[in-house]
C-alpha cells in the first residue's frame, strides 16, 4: 500500500512576538531615561492678565523686586507697594537675613506676613528661583508672585 504524504502549505503569518519583546524593553528603557533629561526651550513669556490675589487686612505685606541687575529691593507696608523702596541687598544671602529679621519681628508681634516677588523682565529664571529658594530659608510659607497687566 502507498503512503500518502500530507502536504503542508506554508505558514504565511508573521510571528510578532520578538517585536513586543523588543518594544517592552525600549519602553522600559525610555521610561527610565526620560526623567532624567533635562530639556528646555527657550521662551519669552508674555504678560498675562490674571486675578488679584486675596490679601487679609490684619498682615503686614512684604513686596520683594528683583531688578535687572540682580540686586534686590523690599517694601514693608498694609499693601502691595512697587515704587516705595525700603531698603535692598546687593547678594541673595544679605535679602535673606533681612527678611529673616522681618519675619522673626512681624511673628513677635503677633502679624503675619504675605510676601510678593516681583521679577524684572530681563532677570532670568535662575535668579527668581534662587529669591524663592532664600525666602524658603527665610522660613515663608506662601509667596505670591506679581505680574503686570498688558
Amino acid at each position: 500500500m502507498a503512503r500518502i504524504r500530507n502536504r503542508r502549505k506554508p505558514v504565511a503569518e508573521m510571528n510578532v512576538v520578538p517585536y513586543i519583546d523588543v518594544m517592552l524593553v525600549l519602553l522600559v528603557i525610555f521610561m527610565v531615561t526620560a526623567p532624567m533629561l533635562n530639556q528646555g526651550v527657550k521662551v519669552d513669556l508674555p504678560k498675562v492678565s490674571s486675578e488679584a490675589l486675596p490679601q487679609d487686612n490684619n498682615s503686614q505685606v512684604l513686596t520683594i523686586s528683583i531688578k535687572a541687575d540682580k540686586t534686590f529691593y523690599w517694601n514693608m507696608g498694609t499693601e502691595v507697594d512697587t515704587d516705595t523702596v525700603q531698603d535692598k541687598a546687593v547678594t541673595l544671602d544679605d535679602m535673606t537675613k533681612a527678611v529673616t529679621a522681618i519675619i522673626a519681628e512681624s511673628r513677635r508681634q503677633g502679624k503675619t506676613v504675605q510676601v510678593f516677588v516681583r521679577g524684572d523682565k530681563s532677570v532670568d529664571y535662575g535668579t527668581v528661583m534662587s529669591a524663592m529658594g532664600g525666602l524658603q530659608k527665610a522660613d515663608v510659607g506662601n509667596v505670591g508672585l506679581i505680574t503686570e497687566a498688558p
